[in-house]
């Protein structure tokens, strides 16, 4: 039986029906009703706008660049400059410039070509090589040499490591020696420490799904089932626990941790779709304020975003948090131990996105990103410097300009209706202000939270790789991964050497001793083998 589609009531008006007619003529009644015909007008505009800039969001997020570049540099207000106050100043190079060095690094091998030009049999060198000129028959005699240097690639391969174990037995008693067997990583497994790190550091560094990872092995002529080698990661984590464990502890034993959290699709096992878990992200990094302790990250999974696994794993800690307005913090603040200071790039992000909406350079969008274009410029000089130098050149630089811009944006709420996205914009900040402000007070705080969101960067890039998870399981076998990978980078050290080092003990090492396979423990003996 076919659904019948409802009817529908038309109206029609008559053409010879004039609008201005239909008007009241009673004076109050004609005000009331343009009153109500300007509010309506007011809230469509309104809701254009916001129509306009969230499909302006969405293109530059799907199309656009993520960069986020202000080239305007007049800034409202003249900084305060302590001349007194030693500042460190950032020395990068230009990419052209031509001091920089541009030879190929040093510890690559070499091997040399010699190509010696056509000569005659007249001569020969003391190597027995023909050196007549081919002009006159003379004898060729050196002057020099032109020598340049090209790039070559030699491709990876596999190799089968054959370990042999002699029986001995003795002439006279009869006792048997025998070597023990090398430890592996897997017991009984045929993947090594190589192997391991390889496919490791491919999927969760290069992002090369298993099943191309498999592809490209075929090539090699060895044939590696994807299931295999996720069989390998799922040991090789096991192997890893308490090494992630020991991570941990030493993100939250810092006096500031940065946090945020990403989605990731999980695949729901039996329902032929998926989920949307979550990453979570927490990173110590003090270098921006001269100190030394090594940075770490330290990623977590959840099956979803509720604010009860980031107070889980924040429970122990006491210090700074430097996040997002997610609310899933707010617990951790109410617990007094935690002190919340947030993010300026989030504050800043709403203005950005208005301004790359309409490219107006004299509108209330660009007038505040110089406001805060100001307060990161300052933040650009004293990067590095101890927390006592960046804190009086922050009260001193920066506290003027922020009071300044905190009565902007309390002036642009009397501009501007109370519903538009310049409204949200300025209340965004101006509800976050004690947080967002606290950095100046404090020179251990940053300015944003500019080191959790480069922490998952990796991650973004994993996303478009990978179409999903297989499993909270898979989810937490990424975190951990991720955590190794990350911290191992911020060190300074090739992911895959790391791990290949690690992959080559950790099954035997003691786990009270774990620390000492932590990245920066390992990049501490790596320098003492090259000063040996």
């Amino acid at each position: 039986m076919q659904a019948r589609c409802p009817r529908r009531t038309l109206s029609f008006v008559p053409q010879d029906i004039d609008p201005i007619s239909q008007l009241p003529d009673d004076a109050q009644l004609l005000k009331q009703q343009l009153r109500a015909s300007a509010s309506e007008v007011q809230r469509l505009k309104l809701l254009v706008d916001k129509l306009k800039l969230q499909l302006a969001r969405r293109v530059r997020a799907q199309f656009g660049v993520s960069s986020e570049r202000f080239d305007l540099q007049a800034s409202l207000i003249e900084p305060v400059v302590l001349e007194e106050l030693p500042v460190r100043k950032p020395a990068t190079p230009a990419a052209n410039d031509g001091s920089v060095d541009r030879s190929l690094p040093a510890h690559l091998p070499r091997e040399q070509q010699e190509i010696r030009p056509a000569t005659t049999a007249a001569h020969h060198d003391a190597a027995g090589q023909s050196c007549g000129c081919t002009a006159c028959g003379g004898r060729l005699r050196s002057i020099g040499a032109d020598v340049s240097e090209h790039l070559e690639y030699v491709p990876a391969r596999f190799k089968v490591i054959r370990t042999v174990r002699p029986k001995l037995a003795c002439t006279k008693c009869e006792a048997i020696f025998q070597a023990s067997a090398p430890s592996r990583p897997i017991a009984r497994g045929l993947a090594g420490p190589a192997l391991l790190a390889h496919v490791t550091v491919s999927k969760y560094c290069d992002h090369a799904p298993l099943h191309r990872q498999s592809r490209v092995y075929a090539r090699e002529g060895v044939e590696i089932d994807p299931s295999t080698m996720a069989g390998w990661i799922e040991q090789a984590h096991s192997l890893f626990d308490p090494l992630v464990a020991a991570l941990g502890r030493h993100v939250l034993h810092g006096a500031k941790v940065h946090a945020d959290d990403t989605p990731v699709k999980v695949l729901a096992p039996g329902e032929g779709k998926t989920r949307t878990g979550r990453l979570w992200v927490y990173v110590r990094d003090d270098r921006p304020a001269g100190d030394s302790a090594p940075p770490a990250v330290w990623f977590r999974y959840s099956a979803d975003r509720k604010g009860e696994h980031p107070q889980r794993h924040l429970r122990d800690f006491r210090g700074i948090l430097q996040a997002d307005a997610y609310g899933g913090w707010n617990a951790l603040y109410d617990t007094g131990h935690v002190v919340e200071a947030a993010c300026w790039a989030h504050a800043r992000r709403p203005w950005w996105d208005l301004y790359e909406q309409h490219r107006d350079d004299t509108g209330l969008a660009a007038q505040a990103l110089r406001h805060i274009q100001g307060v990161y410029a300052i933040e650009a000089e004293i990067r590095g410097s101890p927390p006592d130098v960046r804190r009086q050149q922050r009260q001193a630089r920066a506290g003027p300009l922020l009071e300044a811009f905190h009565r902007w944006l309390q002036g642009v709420l009397t501009q501007v209706s109370t519903k538009s996205e310049l409204a949200k914009a300025a209340r965004y900040s101006l509800a976050r202000w004690n947080a967002l402000t606290r950095y100046v007070d404090d020179g251990r705080i940053e300015i944003d939270n500019s080191a959790a969101e480069r922490a998952l960067r990796g991650v973004a890039l994993g996303r478009s790789n990978y179409l999903f998870m297989g499993s909270n399981a898979g989810g937490e076998r990424a975190a951990s991964m991720y955590s190794l990978i990350e911290t191992a980078k911020l060190n300074g050290l090739d992911p895959e050497a790391y791990l290949r080092e690690v992959l080559q003990c950790i099954a035997d090492h003691p786990v009270n001793r774990i620390d000492e396979l932590l990245p920066w423990s390992i990049a501490a003996l790596k320098a003492l083998r090259h000063a040996a």
